[in-house]
């Protein structure tokens, strides 16, 4: 694994090597937009991290103004945000897959690896209702 930091985004590089007696999966591109402080968007990062054919690149939206504006622009603008904003929601972990489709949900995309929900206590600290939607 080769992690880069540039300008506050960390981009995580997995390279798998092709085994011609066996199927594997293409190099997938992901940006995640995220913070540090949100147990989801942690949680996503180290899920997708741990995968061999997820090239992700991960932006944190609290690192630096211009990323912050980079996600502001698609929330104030994008209409896959509208829910979210009406339910006083952030809108993170915020995926970006190479085709320009966009989602919170990667599980629809990517099958994640499955681990112990230790960290769902911590759920409610990103979320005014605490119910751990950020």
């Amino acid at each position: 694994m080769k992690e880069q930091v540039y300008n506050n985004r960390v981009t995580i590089t997995k390279r798998v090597a092709l085994n011609t007696d066996a199927e594997c999966e293409a190099n997938m591109k992901i940006t995640m937009y995220g913070a540090e402080i949100c147990p989801d968007c942690v949680k996503a990062k180290k899920s997708l991290s741990a995968l061999n054919h997820i090239e992700l690149e991960y932006k944190n939206i609290i690192g630096n103004t211009a990323t912050l504006k980079e996600f502001l622009a698609y929330r104030d603008n994008d209409t896959i945000f509208r829910e979210i904003k009406d339910s006083g929601r952030i809108g993170i972990p915020f995926f970006i897959l190479e085709n320009g489709e966009k989602t919170f949900d990667i599980g629809e995309f990517v099958d994640l690896p499955t681990e112990n929900e230790e960290s769902e206590s911590y759920a409610s600290s990103c979320s005014i209702d605490k119910k751990g939607q950020c």
